[in-house]
């Protein structure tokens, strides 16, 4: 969206990959045409309501010796949960135990892979332009984390800092209160937020210590989607310690997103790709400096891009990233609200804009049950 300084406020997002979001989506709902979509999200203590219930009826006062008879109500509606609920085995099977004691993600053996199991799922069946919000960089300040989490709606996603204290209680707060999670990457590059004790990806060391680096934010939580890229720097010039970053997120099943408003076809993308990993680009940056009305004239200005459409176009789709803000948990409440008597554009999870490249599908295709609602 449109950053502080007004640029990219016209700038149109371009649409990336061989499966751009929507095409993954709706092919996903074309052949799962009935219930709620789900490429959706591990364990949870949320289940569809049981069959239907029945009322006995006490002894006629007429014939106190006749039977007791019931009346069948009608069933309750099966609604899905927000979140997918996995058998234990898998869900205990999406992650290892290492010599030294670290817990971290990785593919079960039945197939399933974390950045599709922890997702959020959303309805397929609103409309087919789509927009999505991602906070990033929570976990600094504990009140504004728990605002967030509390209030925002539950299609924001949120990201969350490594070093965030007792993190994996935060995940599991944003997990009650609908949130689709995933965690920063820490890396060494200016405006990046320093984190204590978090030792960030860095271009001076090599690529096992920067693994191990890595392999430390993943053990510092469960349940989360994916990896958050900074803004392009160093991951973006330095295709060696890439590639070697988005192996080991391929190799655990994680999804990548990356913060990258800029033109051009990102290395990360070009990686994610080629290594079979769900991948997501943001359109933008609102900046909570601006103040209200312009943050809400850049949501409105992401959602008349995307609602702009013509027949010969596919649907358009577009997230946005926001850093954390008390005034902008406010302002993007009441956007949702406006925006849902609109019925014009659909707010989804960041799940809901991700690219599946077909090395993507292949992996997914192993384990069919996550891609079904």
């Amino acid at each position: 969206m449109a950053s502080a300084n007004g640029k990219n406020r016209n700038r149109r997002p371009r649409p990336r990959g061989l499966i751009a979001a929507y095409g993954f989506v709706l092919t996903l709902t074309a052949v799962f045409a009935v219930g709620v979509f789900g490429i959706a999200g591990g364990a949870g203590n949320m289940a569809p309501r049981g069959a239907a219930a029945s009322l006995a009826l006490p002894p006629s006062p007429v014939s106190p010796s006749k039977p007791s008879g019931s009346l069948s109500l009608p069933p309750r509606p099966s609604v899905p949960p927000v979140f997918r609920v996995l058998p234990d085995v898998d869900r205990a099977d999406l992650v290892e135990t290492t010599t030294d004691g670290q817990r971290l993600p990785k593919i079960s053996a039945s197939g399933w892979m974390p950045w599709m199991a922890y997702a959020r799922r959303f309805k397929p069946e609103g409309p087919p332009a789509r927009v999505g919000l991602l906070m990033i960089n929570l976990g600094a300040d504990e009140t504004l984390m728990t605002r967030a989490i509390d209030g925002l709606p539950g299609e924001v996603s949120l990201a969350f800092l490594p070093g965030t204290p007792d993190l994996p209680r935060w995940l599991l707060r944003a997990r009650k209160h609908g949130h689709e999670s995933y965690l920063m990457l820490p890396v060494d590059d200016p405006g990046s937020p320093a984190e204590r004790g978090i030792k960030p990806i860095e271009k001076s060391v090599d690529d096992a210590e920067n693994l191990r680096r890595l392999r430390s934010v993943m053990a510092r939580g469960e349940g989360y989607v994916g990896l958050v890229i900074p803004p392009p720097g160093l991951l973006s010039t330095s295709r060696r310690i890439g590639r070697a970053l988005v192996q080991e997120i391929a190799g655990r099943g994680l999804g990548l997103v990356e913060i990258n408003p800029g033109a051009g076809v990102s290395p990360n993308y070009r990686l994610a790709t080629e290594l079979g990993v769900g991948y997501a680009r943001s359109s933008g940056v609102v900046d909570y400096s601006l103040g209200d009305q312009d943050i809400e004239a850049n949501l409105d200005r992401l959602v008349e891009w995307v609602g702009h459409s013509a027949p010969d176009h596919p649907p358009r789709h577009a997230f946005v990233v926001m850093q954390p803000d008390a005034a902008a948990i406010d302002v993007v409440a009441a956007w949702r609200e406006r925006l849902v008597r609109q019925k014009t554009v659909s707010l989804i999870p960041i799940i809901g804009h991700f690219e599946c490249s077909d090395a993507c599908l292949a992996r997914a295709r192993l384990q069919p049950a996550q891609l079904q609602p």
